[in-house]
């Protein structure tokens, strides 16, 4: 049997009488270590329910998976303001405690993240010696803003009054998915973007990864691709070699795989997204 280990437990019993069912984190565990343990990193306001199709499915190819709750998400209250202390600290120190914890998983690890779970996919491929990393739309600033703007702006939003947002500022707390948080907190975002920029200013050094997945949306509204290209071509020029996966033909979208907010696409691009984070090329090694 897998040694519960203390970085697992500490995963497991944050998840208290406040989070949500949809909010707790998943674990998909054989019993045993297995040859290849997975970590999936959601997005900001998300939950891990946002992963459960890919965690089921990687399971069922003999994989342990793990998909730990982000600070301050998937609270069974969703206009809750606990977003408002999300911290960079904070997300740094679920990602590192997820590795640990699946180091007791699998002998190699995978991570994956969408959005702001792939900014944590590349902040963690640069530093530890992953078997691959995959980031699909990583937050690594905001559509059609600049980087020096970005750099200036999250500097100006913590300086100013925290205030939530609403995604859809028509269909506010009635917007999907219902287990997620209809509304973001400014200082969250800016905090965010404190580890994007740590992401981007590292990429002058090649990751410790063993392979890192970049996945862009061709038809992104809301990440900036122009500052994740510019990172990839960062990591090029210091001898990496990042594989990009480039999601042609879509629609004006930046929540590509949740599968309640639009089920069509996120079934259309699932098979691309499953073989970028888990090769048929590594199953058969």
């Amino acid at each position: 049997m897998i040694p519960r280990s203390a970085a697992l437990e500490r995963l497991l019993e944050r998840d208290d009488e406040r989070i949500s069912e949809a909010g707790r984190t998943i674990l998909l565990s054989h019993g045993v270590e297995r040859p290849r343990a997975v970590v999936l990193f959601h997005g900001l306001t998300a939950t891990p329910k946002q992963f459960r199709r890919y965690a089921s499915d990687l399971f069922a190819r003999g994989h342990n998976v793990l998909v730990p709750r982000l600070p301050k998400h998937g609270y069974r209250n969703r206009l809750t303001d606990a977003l408002a202390g999300l911290t960079e600290e904070d997300l740094r120190d679920l990602a590192r405690e997820s590795i640990v914890a699946a180091g007791a998983l699998g002998a190699r690890v995978t991570v994956a993240g969408f959005s702001a779970g792939g900014t944590i996919a590349l902040w963690l491929a640069q530093r530890h010696a992953l078997d691959r990393a995959v980031a699909i739309a990583p937050f690594l600033g905001v559509a059609a803003i600049p980087t020096p703007c970005m750099n200036v702006g999250a500097n100006v939003l913590l300086r100013l009054p925290n205030w939530f947002v609403w995604w859809d500022p028509i269909r506010r707390e009635r917007q999907m998915p219902d287990d997620g948080y209809p509304r973001y907190a400014t200082h969250a975002l800016a905090q965010l973007y404190r580890l994007s920029r740590a992401v981007m200013r590292d990429a002058c050094e090649p990751p410790a990864a063993r392979a890192v997945t970049v996945v862009l949306n061709g038809g992104e509204a809301s990440v900036s691709n122009g500052a994740i290209r510019a990172t990839v071509r960062r990591w090029g020029a210091a001898g990496a070699r990042i594989e990009r996966v480039d999601l042609r033909g879509m629609p004006p979208s930046h929540d590509i795989i949740e599968p309640e907010r639009n089920p069509t696409l996120a079934a259309r691009i699932y098979p691309a997204i499953l073989e970028a984070i888990d090769p048929v090329r590594d199953a058969a090694a």
